[in-house]
């Protein structure tokens, strides 16, 4: 399958390869994300998804191939400069956030690309943009809050807030419905599924293991077995119990009701 950049690229990643060591993290890996598409990476553990979304955030670089973010070549432009353009929210981003720093300068700080309040300023514009982020996120109660104190769930909404608070080119989320009970996952996949179906939207790209967690807005899906690509397109075309079950290396079953879709053992 030929992957050819559109007009509209936001991310355009040709035969990638990553390797450490002997291992092969990525294989060969072409996959191009226009502006106005909404991505799922689905695949088991070790498939290579946060590698691939590391190389999405402009966190490293392949071994081989020709990746471009935004527009940029990795390898020919200032990293740092291309981040700023990116909202990530990631297991790497909650690891470095201070417990004793509130959940709304936790939002607000992304503003200057930092973790936690130091001697930034900030004026009532970018705390009530970080408010409506953190309503839009269902947790505008715990602005006051400290990191420490918030369950998983909690820390994941935060995060997304974050990740939008610099209207970003390119939104990535590593597993954001990991860790949150049935009721939070459902409150959370209804509002990524607004947020994606909003055509000012940033292109979007959601990672996790779970089909019953693509929000019911996302258009695309890459699946993704041992660092190489099994299929990728539109949602409705890709995601196929042959395609779900060569990706998870057994007999599955899969249902489709109201937009969403639920996977089983045969």
């Amino acid at each position: 399958m030929t992957i050819r950049p559109g007009a509209d690229s936001v991310l355009h990643l040709w035969d990638i390869t990553v390797r450490r060591g002997t291992t092969l993290l990525l294989d060969a890996l072409s996959w191009n994300v226009d502006a106005d598409q909404r991505w799922v990476i689905l695949g088991p553990n070790g498939a290579g998804k946060t590698t691939l979304l590391q190389i999405a955030a402009a966190q490293m670089h392949p071994t081989s191939g020709r990746a471009h973010v935004l527009g940029e070549r990795l390898g020919a432009v200032d990293m740092m400069q291309l981040r700023s353009r990116i909202g990530l929210s990631s297991a790497a981003v909650a690891s470095r956030v201070p417990s004793q720093e509130t959940v709304i300068d936790i939002v607000v700080s992304a503003g200057y690309g930092v973790m936690g309040r130091w001697r930034e300023r900030y004026d009532e514009m970018d705390f009530a943009r970080a408010g409506e982020l953190l309503e839009a996120m269902g947790i505008a109660r715990l602005a006051d809050r400290l990191w420490g104190t918030l369950s998983e769930g909690e820390r994941k909404r935060a995060l997304a807030a974050r990740a939008l608070m610099t209207d970003p080119e390119l939104l990535l989320l590593d597993e954001p419905a990991a860790g949150l009970d049935l009721g939070g996952r459902e409150d959370l996949l209804a509002r990524l599924s607004r947020l994606a179906a909003d055509p000012s939207a940033p292109a979007t790209v959601l990672v996790t293991h779970h089909v019953e967690e693509i929000p019911t807005a996302f258009t695309h899906l890459l699946l993704l077995k041992q660092g190489k690509v099994v299929t990728q397109g539109p949602v409705a075309e890709t995601l196929t119990a042959a395609a779900l079950s060569e990706t998870f290396g057994m007999t599955l079953l899969l249902d489709r009701r109201d937009g969403r879709y639920f996977a089983h053992a045969n």
